[in-house]
């Protein structure tokens, strides 16, 4: 029989100057201190700052439980601890441990007693564990001046260009006593495939033993069963399914899924029955898909196909969502995964900085059709290969590859995020002088445990990465790219002199919404550089980027709320730019991944749902940036489509127009072909039609469509006082010959109603003049106020309402004037 005993409860921590602090268990020590009003929350002000001795303290975290023998044998389960633990019971040692990403197990058999025990586990400080070890093996360069790369610890408790410096320890994962008999199931290894509509599932099934009496495992799905009797440790069981229902990602069909379940059962005679019974040992029991998966880089590209279809990926960049891990609950994670879902998303990519994620994350994503593609943990820095860490590495990455194969949802394994370009193009080389940097890892031992463990799924050595160690990394025309010299040196109109083959990485950064710095800041007056401010911008010059950003398009902000509003207007701006560009160059571009989807706390950052869950404006333009139909003005020319040269081609046999001048492209990701008709119009300020056209065309799924405009559209009498709009079905896209800095902007004029019904209240805006990217921040009056929309344009005489969701009644005035009610208009006059 087998039996587990939760160990959470009863458990108090000690360290430095404090004794005996309540603890919770899975949690971590920052959170316990919290609880207990020993220290302030890190995340408001600028109390990060004094906080960094908790990382440098040991931690000893004990309880004390009753426990009953009467089983072959007992383990210790541990299935996650941060970081550096000693572990005793009642006082004798059970073992050591130097790695938060993998669980550890120990036979405690012999040290338990009947009654009751003592449990202690000691966490030796991170940052001792680590400089020790920088010291011993030779330094190795890294992103931040901290030593994340000498511990099996997410690298983002040491800070990083979006997040806190919290270098935290305890135990931050389940941990409990197994009871088991005879033989349990120690790993069972998963690979579901099908071809030729039959479905196929291999289970490769290692025991554990404490007796060698002979055990049956018996394995079954959808109906269908496999059994073996083995008296080794051994076993390879196979399942056949006729005619599974397929698992497709988001958009492209269902998500089927199948319980799976296998058993290990001991036979022995019951002297009172006539007939053996089965006596059931051990069980493991998940839910998988059936899917193929691979990645076409045939033409250098990079094609995730699924099913044997190709996807158009629609990607964002996935952080932990909060410092703290076991704050990060399954409802939290259904609620974001809810925001990419309704922003468009197909992808989420898990950045090797950070965890290998949860169990209910990845479940989230099975049950939603969201493709998750996995970096092993490394990133922004060269890692030893020498012992301990490689014997680590590869525990951690057999324990999570293990963990993770049963999910559909899972793609893709990554080696790492940036290590191979920054060993090419940081300067690495000097400074490592032949010292190892971890391409063993990447080109050796981590590839060999997925085509091991996890054969059905493809692996890249990098993001970024060309395809082969022979060239640059990060050259666009090969493989997965990240572009990253828009955000630290150029504008983004940059984004459109770049032909990539999938972008992995791109971003600009913006402040978090109002009401999450006035919760986390009391700053009086609230500025840009005011000090709760400036500690929460973690990027280097990042205030000097978001203003060399502004200067490029949009008038110059007089106060506070301008400069919010602009920062997270032309954030939204340079992505929606980015990513409809990089669009519209399908079939040569085939993925998308911005740089992020969320924070892990209340910072200015690229993400585009902050810190405490609340979406900027990017968040809406990704929302229709990423939409399965897009119509976007890209600016043409006649040249040819090459990989990473200047310019895509048009329609064959069209009129080449002037360079630089917008063509109408429109996107397809839909299931079926996209027949359009669109009306192009040229308007000055006014809104009067100073040329027009409409054209029409039938786009492929999976494809995209240029067409020229006439001269007369694409030509503007004043640049400063016109635009080109392009509409169908209520969609639009617009184009601006001028910036919005350059335009001489009417005095805003409109009128409002506003009509609330429960919960519900809308917002009708007419515009009396041309306002441009109107906005409305009702957050700045409840914090749990949001709205359905963000930076609109109207011309004269048009409508918009904005539908407003709160917990609590909104005043209708406030929600009509300024700073709630936005546009570029008013920051002009």
């Amino acid at each position: 029989m087998t039996s587990y005993q939760s160990l959470h409860e009863g458990w108090t921590v000690s360290g430095g100057d404090l004794a005996d602090v309540p603890a919770t268990v899975p949690g971590c020590v920052h959170t316990d201190l919290l609880a207990a009003g020993r220290i302030d929350d890190p995340y408001l002000d600028e109390n990060e700052k004094k906080l960094a001795w908790i990382g440098r303290t040991d931690w000893d975290y004990s309880t004390t439980f009753s426990f009953a023998a009467g089983a072959d044998r007992t383990d210790l389960v541990c299935e996650g601890l941060d970081t550096v633990a000693a572990i005793t019971l009642n006082g004798s040692p059970v073992g050591e441990t130097a790695n938060m990403h993998r669980g550890y197990r120990f036979d405690v058999g012999p040290l338990l007693r009947d009654g009751t025990n003592t449990l202690r586990v000691t966490f030796t400080s991170a940052y001792a564990y680590a400089e020790a070890a920088q010291q011993r093996l030779g330094g190795r360069p890294n992103a931040y001046d901290e030593p994340f790369n000498f511990i099996r610890k997410q690298a983002c408790h040491f800070g990083w260009d979006w997040g806190p410096t919290l270098v935290t320890a305890g135990i931050w994962q389940p941990i409990g006593l197994h009871t088991w008999s005879v033989a349990r199931l120690a790993e069972v290894r998963p690979q579901v495939t099908v071809a030729g509509g039959t479905g196929r599932v291999e289970l490769r099934v290692h025991l554990e033993r404490a007796s060698d009496e002979p055990v049956t495992i018996t394995a079954s799905i959808a109906g269908r069963t496999a059994q073996a009797t083995v008296d080794g440790v051994e076993a390879l069981l196979i399942l056949t399914v006729d005619d599974p229902a397929l698992w497709w990602p988001r958009g492209y069909g269902d998500q089927p899924l199948y319980d799976l379940d296998v058993v290990v059962t001991a036979t022995a005679h019951s002297p009172s029955a006539a007939s053996p019974s089965a006596r059931e040992l051990d069980r493991w029991s998940r839910r998988v898909g059936f899917r193929t998966v691979r990645v076409d880089t045939s033409d250098d590209g990079f094609v995730l196909i699924v099913n044997d279809m190709p996807v158009a990926v629609r990607g964002v960049n996935w952080i932990p969502d909060d410092v703290f891990d076991n704050r990060v609950t399954r409802d939290r994670l259904a609620a974001r995964f809810r925001q990419a879902a309704e922003a468009n998303v197909n992808y989420l990519r898990v950045w090797g900085g950070g965890r290998y994620e949860s169990g209910d994350f990845y479940d989230l994503a099975d049950e939603q059709g969201f493709l998750v593609g996995q970096d092993f943990l490394f990133a922004c820095a060269a890692y030893p290969e020498e012992e301990p860490f490689r014997s680590e590495v590869e525990a951690e990455a057999r324990h999570n590859v293990l963990r993770l194969a049963s999910h559909p949802s899972l793609v893709m394994w990554t080696g790492n995020n940036e290590n191979l370009w920054g060993h090419e193009d940081w300067g690495w080389k000097p400074a490592l002088n032949g010292l190892s940097w971890g391409a063993a890892y990447y080109y050796d031992l981590l590839p060999r445990i997925v085509a091991e463990i996890d054969p059905t799924r493809p692996y890249w050595p990098g993001s970024p990465y060309s395809g082969t160690p022979e060239r640059y990394p990060n050259d666009p025309a090969y493989g997965t790219t990240h572009i990253w010299d828009v955000w630290n040196t150029d504008d983004y109109t940059k984004y459109a002199a770049y032909r990539p083959r999938f972008v992995a990485e791109f971003g600009f950064q913006a402040p978090p919404a109002y009401s999450t710095l006035r919760r986390a800041l009391l700053d009086d007056p609230l500025a840009h550089d005011s000090p709760g401010m400036a500690h929460h911008q973690k990027a280097v010059d990042g205030d000097k980027k978001l203003e060399r950003g502004l200067a490029n398009h949009l008038p110059t902000p007089r106060d506070f709320d301008d400069w919010h509003y602009l920062t997270q207007l032309n954030q939204a701006r340079a992505l929606a730019f980015g990513i409809e560009h990089f669009r519209s160059l399908r079939p040569l571009c085939s993925g998308v991944i911005m740089w992020q989807l969320n924070d892990c706390w209340p910072v200015t950052s690229w993400a585009a749902v902050d810190g405490d869950g609340r979406k900027k404006p990017l968040w809406y333009a990704l929302r229709d940036a990423y939409a399965d139909r897009l119509l976007t003005l890209q600016p043409r020319t006649g040249a040819p489509l090459e990989p990473g040269g200047p310019h895509p081609d048009i329609e064959p046999g069209a009129v080449v127009p002037p360079a630089g001048a917008p063509a109408l492209v429109a996107v397809n990701d839909a299931r079926t072909p996209w027949a359009f008709s669109a009306t192009v119009t040229r308007r000055n300020l006014a809104g009067d039609i100073l040329a027009s056209a409409v054209l029409g065309a039938t786009v492929a799924t999976n494809g995209a469509t240029t067409l020229p405009l006439p001269a007369d559209v694409v030509t503007p009498g004043d640049p400063t006082m016109e635009l080109i709009v392009a509409e169908i079905d209520g969609r639009r896209s617009w184009w601006f010959f001028a910036e919005d800095k350059d335009i001489p902007w009417p005095t805003p004029e409109h009128t409002t109603t506003v009509e609330t019904t429960g919960t519900s209240t809308k917002v009708t805006v007419t515009a009396a003049t041309t306002l441009r990217s109107l906005t409305l921040f009702p957050d700045r009056l409840h914090p749990t106020a949001e709205a359905d929309q963000a930076a609109v344009t109207l011309l004269p005489g048009e409508s918009t309402t904005f539908t407003i969701r709160s917990d609590v009644p909104l005043n209708p005035a406030d929600l009509t004037k300024h700073p709630v009610l936005r546009c570029v208009n008013d920051v002009a006059h």
